[in-house]
Formats: C-alpha cells, sequence, structure tokens
C-alpha cells in the first residue's frame, strides 16, 4: 500500500497555455482538521475515498503535502467586475493541482482554494473562512443534486488558524472540482495583451476539451462560441427555473464549460420578486434575479471581443459573424427557460400560449409575495385531489383559482393520467432548497460553535431535495417573516 493517496494527475492546463499561470506552493496549514469529505465524488474521479480520508488525504487537502504529478498552479484571467475591466485578477488564494480522469472519462479539474497568497492575491492574504469554505460546499452539491451544472467540493478542511475579515475567523481550505476553471475572464486575459496567438492556443485548448466537435466546424472558433453560449444560456435557465441568484455574474465567474463557479454573494429566493438582490455589494441591482439573463448576453459579447480576430482575418466580417450567434441568445435562452418552466407545471407538449400561462401565475406570486419553491411543488398537489396545499399560500386563493382554471384546462390537452403528471412535477420541482435561514444556522455551528451537526443534517437532506421525507418539514419552510432583507458577503 502506497503512503500517499494516488491522483493519477495530468497537467494539460500547464502543459499547453504558458502565461495563463504562475506556478505557487501552497502555504502550510499549523492544524488541519478536516471538516467534510465527499466519499461519493472520490470514486467518480476514480480516487480511494480511504486513502483519501485519512491523515494523509488531510495533508494533502491542507496544503501541507503535495501529491505526486502535481503541478500547483495559480491561473491568470481578467474580468468585468459589476461592469468595470480589470486587465488582471486571477487566481488569488487558489491553486490548481491537477487535472483526473473520472469514470465518465471526463477531465477534471481539482484545486485548492484558500490555500495562502498567489502572484495574484493584489495584497489579500489567501485564505478563506470555514463559513463561505462550506457556503460553497453545501451550495455546489445541492446544485449538482438539483441537476444544475456545477464545480463541486470533495473536502473542507479546517487550517486551525483565524483569517481576519470584519473580525477573526477560523481558517478553512476548499479543494474544488471543476470540468475546468477557464472562464470568459481567461479569454479577456490574453486579449487584454493584444496576444492573438496566446488568445487562439487557449481556444483550441478549450475546444479540445470542452467542445471538440466544434474543431471540424467551417469556421470552428465561431462555433466554439455558439457551444459556449448555448452551454451558458442553458445554464442560466436552469438557475431561473430553480430561483437561485448568483449574486456575482462577473466575467471572471462565468466558466466557458457552462458550469456554476464561485458560490460567494448567492442564495436561492424565497418570495418570488424579480427585483430579488442578495450581494450585499451589489448596490444598483445590477444581478438581480430578473437581470441575470441580461447579463449572461452582456458577458458573452465580451467574449466575443476576444475571438474577433480568430473568427475572420476581415474584422468588420467577424463583428458580423459574432453578432448574429449573439442575436441568437435570447431565443435561445427563452427555448430552455419555457421547457424547463413547462415541466414544472406539468406541460410536455408546447402551445403557444404557455409562456402566457406562466408568466401569469408568476405575476401572481409576486402579488402576493409567495415562496418560490413551495408554489411549484405544492402545485402538484392540485392533481391529487388537495388544491388548498397551494392556493391557501396566497393572499388571494381566489386568483389562483382562476389562473387554476386555465391551467387545467391545458393539462387536458396532454392526455395525461393525472397522477403521472403529478409525479413528473415532484420529479423537477424541489422540496428542499438551500433555505437561506436553514445555511446560516449550519454555518454559524461550524464556525462559531465548531458543531458540523446541523451542516451535516442540511447537506443530507439537500442531496435529495425531490424526495419528500416526513420529520425533514422544517427544512422546507421558509424563512420567518422579517423587515430585513437577507444579504450574503463575498467570500474574500
Amino acid at each position: 500500500m502506497n503512503s500517499q493517496p494516488q491522483f493519477n494527475f495530468d497537467n494539460s492546463y500547464a502543459r499547453s497555455l504558458e502565461g495563463f499561470f504562475e506556478f505557487c506552493p501552497a502555504e502550510r496549514a499549523v492544524a488541519p482538521t478536516l471538516l467534510q469529505f465527499n466519499h461519493a465524488l472520490a470514486k467518480e474521479l476514480r480516487l480511494d475515498p480511504m486513502a483519501l480520508d485519512s491523515e494523509a488525504g488531510l495533508a494533502i487537502f491542507s496544503g501541507n503535502a503535495t501529491p505526486e504529478g502535481a503541478q500547483t498552479l495559480a491561473q491568470a484571467y481578467a474580468g468585468h467586475q459589476f461592469g468595470g475591466f480589470s486587465p488582471q485578477l486571477g487566481d488569488g488564494r487558489a491553486l490548481l493541482l491537477g487535472e483526473v480522469i473520472d469514470t465518465q472519462q471526463q477531465r477534471r479539474d481539482i484545486q485548492l482554494k484558500g490555500s495562502g497568497r498567489t502572484p495574484f492575491s493584489r495584497g489579500g492574504d489567501g485564505k478563506a473562512a470555514v463559513g463561505p469554505v462550506l457556503r460553497e460546499y453545501l451550495i455546489g452539491e445541492a446544485m449538482h443534486a438539483l441537476g444544475v451544472p456545477t464545480t463541486r467540493a470533495l473536502a473542507a478542511v479546517a487550517t486551525g488558524t483565524d483569517v481576519y475579515r470584519e473580525r477573526p475567523l477560523p481558517g478553512a481550505i476548499l479543494t474544488r472540482v471543476s470540468a475546468s476553471h477557464i472562464r470568459v475572464g481567461t479569454f479577456q486575459y490574453g486579449a487584454a495583451r493584444g496576444d492573438v496567438d496566446k488568445v487562439r492556443k487557449l481556444a483550441d485548448y478549450a475546444i479540445e476539451r470542452h467542445y471538440p466537435e466544434t474543431a471540424d466546424a467551417k469556421n470552428p472558433y465561431l462555433a466554439f462560441f455558439a457551444a459556449v453560449t448555448d452551454a451558458q444560456a442553458a445554464l442560466i435557465a436552469r438557475w431561473m427555473n430553480i430561483g437561485f441568484i448568483h449574486g456575482v455574474m462577473n466575467t471572471d465567474n462565468m466558466t466557458i464549460s457552462g458550469e456554476t463557479i464561485d458560490y460567494g454573494p448567492c442564495a436561492f429566493m424565497d418570495n418570488y420578486s424579480p427585483e430579488t438582490v442578495f450581494s450585499s455589494i451589489d448596490q444598483h441591482g445590477r444581478y438581480a434575479y430578473a437581470k441575470q439573463p441580461e447579463i449572461l448576453i452582456w458577458n458573452l459579447a465580451r467574449l466575443a471581443e476576444t475571438l474577433i480576430p480568430l473568427v475572420d482575418p476581415e474584422k468588420e466580417r467577424a463583428i458580423e459573424l459574432l453578432t448574429e450567434t449573439i442575436e441568437c441568445i435570447q431565443p435561445l435562452y427563452e427555448s430552455y427557460w419555457l421547457t424547463g418552466m413547462r415541466s414544472k407545471i406539468g406541460l410536455s407538449t408546447e402551445n403557444e400560449n404557455d409562456q402566457q400561462l406562466i408568466n401569469n401565475l408568476l405575476k401572481l406570486m409576486n402579488e402576493g409575495s409567495v415562496d418560490f419553491t413551495l408554489v411549484f411543488r405544492r402545485l402538484s398537489q392540485t392533481l391529487r385531489g388537495d388544491s388548498d396545499a397551494v392556493r391557501n399560500l396566497f393572499e388571494n386563493p381566489n386568483a389562483f383559482d382562476t389562473w387554476a382554471q386555465g391551467w387545467h384546462k391545458r393539462l387536458e390537452q396532454e392526455g395525461v393520467v393525472a397522477e403521472n403528471t403529478a409525479q413528473a412535477m415532484d420529479r423537477v420541482n424541489p422540496i428542499y432548497i438551500p433555505r437561506n435561514h436553514k445555511v446560516e444556522e449550519a454555518l454559524a455551528a461550524a464556525s462559531d460553535e465548531k458543531d458540523m451537526t446541523p451542516f451535516s443534517k442540511l447537506l443530507t437532506v439537500l442531496c435529495h431535495p425531490f424526495d419528500e421525507v416526513a420529520g425533514n418539514e422544517t427544512f422546507a419552510e421558509p424563512a420567518p417573516a422579517t423587515n430585513i432583507p437577507y444579504q450574503t458577503f463575498c467570500g474574500t
């Protein structure tokens, strides 16, 4: 038996993309302890869970030992942050260990987050606190269970020392897994330096890694851009379908792979309101719930700008081709969104009036400040003879009854047995989401009292979001009414 867990790392990013990273070691953790380890994900990555859930694994996840084959590096990228461009950002507190090939033959990054200063730390300490690390672990795993493409957490480790923000907080490191950490901002980094060859190398690498089918297209870079727009449109539609608000849709937080990344100021809506903002730093609502589709297009336009020299030697022709693709994003997003919303109200066929039917329900929900998740989950009960489960959520149940009449007429066109429709709805409408107050309770217990029990219980519930279980009622309930808006904060 080997003394150190084996990862069989490859390092294609380091081999292929000189200039897009800096090699950098992790800082040592003084007295690390394992907070959480993801056995199921380890198996998916072809790793040995028992070998990693050990002192040897702890040494790796804390940055105190570098596994064989790893090349620790901080990735470089730029980005528009709340609309303002920064030509150099980069991994200020994250290190890529390397890449592994998982059980589905997919390449996956394994990265430490919170492991100390890097060349891109910009004066920061490169550390992370227990609360933000566990938030990212929890929300990422919840999103995965909900079927949303996302980065995931392999491990969370307490470092044994404090980090200093507004007050001292216990430090921690997250081991994060993703299809890759290449961002729109990575392309902006190369383009900002006027290095077309480096942007081309990055595009070729991203094509080979994420969209190999576009390599043989007549115009591979245009086809690549179209593939990224498709993945991102599908992703943001999924966010909107479940009431998720990312909070910081900067271009450096948008992946080329179409995964959700960087769970800082993020949250799920309780009461439906399109203007909902959770981020403490989003003073003007740039990244409000309803703005996310608009920002999707804005961010992808920034990616298009970096690809102009690759798409066509004639700049005007390149802009024309890229603009045609950009103009397709809104209808593409709307198609994904509408398909998702149809399934949420039990529809599997298409009717030209479906969007109006859905929007009318959302309007009622907004007017009555009704819980987004519970309305859709309880709709299925109506098909089982219990309409009170959902109608009582509305301040004006009669208005809901009027909407429901039209909904039932539309369902009749489907010709599906009511119970079968109800079951299909329950498979797409979660009963359990990361309720903000439950998340805060779990994080406070872990950070302030070193009690992981609430976190572990909440994680277990969220990993089965569609399975209603007796005894877990409190995890489905909205937060108690309050006049204080819920806010989340950046984890740095």
